[in-house]
């Protein structure tokens, strides 16, 4: 007869912060604490900024310098000791106290489910932003499916994950980190869910309120073709975004900072290059976004 393992599946939670939102720092932290089941390792990064103040059971890692949103959360990754790890925003929070429960079975029912992408839903209106849902034809937001990415604020990670195909690229200091790893995760056999039952809260916000935002989104888009697609493929990618990029972008200030980052994307190295395989780029087709848009 075969030993059942009932060990439970333990969960840790990482919260970057700032430092310029205390309060909703103490919400998000208490909406973690306050989810049925086992308890969760609260984990706060404080990147480049004074150690905030947390209940004594959240560990505090406290960074010298801000070295980004993948470092920083790698950082967070480094010292959590649990089978997955919640990333969420530190101004987002969980309306409901069964979420990390519902997380404990979709990882248990499927052991090739790596990474599990929130609904994020405006705490005033419900209403979730299109771009918060990683999915070409975006269709219902409350209607999950299996995706090609995830959203970095909002997720959970098996830490399989990051053992077999590394952490976030540190690098990138600011987007796309998460369609790397994601990108990785894949190719090497990986499930990705957007799951529209766990919901984070977070107030409607638009990227480009972050003065790097042009530049770096141009930058680590190229960097992300760089690094993981086929150069047939990357060559397509970076083509239909900058035709894409050229007819959307209002402003010339914006249109100015995009292609500075282009051309640094181009010109400045990108660490590891690993095409992902042809069979990963078939599989991403059949599931609706080709790395093509």
């Amino acid at each position: 007869m075969t030993d059942v393992d009932d060990t439970p599946f333990r969960l840790a939670c990482v919260f970057l912060t700032m430092g310029d939102r205390p309060e909703g720092l103490e919400r998000a932290i208490h909406s973690v604490r306050d989810q049925v089941g086992d308890p969760i390792e609260v984990i706060v990064v404080a990147n480049g900024v004074p150690s905030p103040e947390v209940p004594n059971d959240v560990k505090v890692v406290a960074l010298p310098t801000n070295v980004g949103i993948p470092g920083g959360r790698n950082a967070g990754l480094e010292v959590a000791n649990a089978d997955a790890i919640l990333f969420l925003d530190d101004d987002g929070f969980l309306p409901y106290p069964t979420t990390a429960q519902r997380l404990r079975h979709l990882f248990d029912d499927d052991p090739r489910l790596g990474i599990v992408s929130f609904r994020i839903a405006d705490p005033e209106s419900g209403a979730t932003q299109r771009r918060h849902v990683p999915r070409v034809r975006v269709g219902d937001p409350h209607e999950s499916s299996e995706v090609t990415t995830f959203l970095g604020g909002a997720a959970a990670i098996r830490r399989s994950v990051f053992d077999e195909v590394g952490e976030f690229p540190a690098a990138f200091f600011y987007a796309h980190e998460e369609t790397d790893l994601a990108w990785r995760a894949l190719d090497a056999g990986w499930r990705i869910v957007y799951d529209a039952s766990c919901v984070l809260c977070h107030p409607a916000t638009s990227p480009t309120r972050h003065s790097t935002y042009f530049r770096l989104n141009a930058r680590n888009r190229v960097w992300l073709a760089k690094r993981n697609l086929p150069l047939p493929v990357a060559v397509a990618y970076l083509a239909t975004w900058v035709v894409l990029t050229i007819a959307r972008t209002r402003t010339l200030s914006g249109l100015s900072a995009w292609s500075s980052g282009l051309l640094e994307g181009v010109r400045t190295p990108c660490g590891r290059r690993k095409p992902i395989a042809w069979r990963t780029v078939w599989r991403m087709t059949r599931l609706g976004r080709p790395p093509l848009v």
